[in-house]
């Protein structure tokens, strides 16, 4: 595990996320069955054109995105308060080669942290269903794929209502069908960056 200590949203972390498949996007790449996704062609594509110009895309953000991410820092309070010290970092890779990353909401001793700041109604459905919410199940496992952490928190939290606070534990058999599908994209991710630069040459 290769950590780069930034600020997440600033340029270096933008740079260092150019080109390379996070596990924010690995919903992507994989569907919650294990099965590939009819989205990966547009991502490979997306991050092969990244990695010629070393330029990250502009993610779109709008005002409910934003919100969340002002009321993440309220959120993790919370959890240090209920849980223990949470570490900031930037990026993390799983080793020296940085085929792959994901960006963390905290590291704990021998956990990661995952924090949502969803809408008022979203908050009143994950902690009725008290369960990870399917839209995340290839960003947590896959957090574990890239750190090799056998837990994860999940946090969501709505200002007023309860935090809904989940431990999630490493599921295997969808890790390796992800790893499966992962190392396949990054091979074909390779092969067309190649292509690209020979075409530029």
């Amino acid at each position: 595990m290769v950590i780069l200590d930034c600020e997440q949203y600033s340029e270096e972390w933008f740079k260092a996320r150019a080109g390379i498949p996070t596990a924010s996007n690995f919903d992507k790449i994989v569907t919650t069955k294990g099965e590939p996704s009819k989205s990966a062609k547009n991502y490979l594509y997306q991050l092969a054109g990244e990695m010629i110009t070393g330029v990250k895309t502009e993610t779109y953000q709008n005002a409910i995105m934003q919100r969340g991410l002002e009321m993440e820092a309220e959120a993790k309070d919370l959890f240090r308060f209920a849980l223990g010290e949470v570490k900031e970092v930037g990026l993390i890779y799983p080793d020296e080669q940085k085929k792959c990353a994901c960006s963390p909401d905290g590291l704990l001793e021998d956990a990661g942290l995952e924090i949502k700041c969803p809408l008022i109604h979203t908050q009143v459905s994950y902690l009725l269903s008290n369960k990870l919410p399917t839209d995340y199940i290839q960003q947590v496992q896959g957090s574990m794929l890239v750190t090799g952490f056998k837990k994860w928190f999940f946090m969501s939290y709505y200002p007023g209502l309860p935090p809904l606070i989940l431990e999630i534990h490493r599921d295997d058999a969808f890790i390796e069908k992800l790893k499966t599908e992962l190392d396949s994209f990054v091979f074909e991710l390779v092969q067309i960056t190649h292509q690209l630069k020979e075409m530029a040459a």
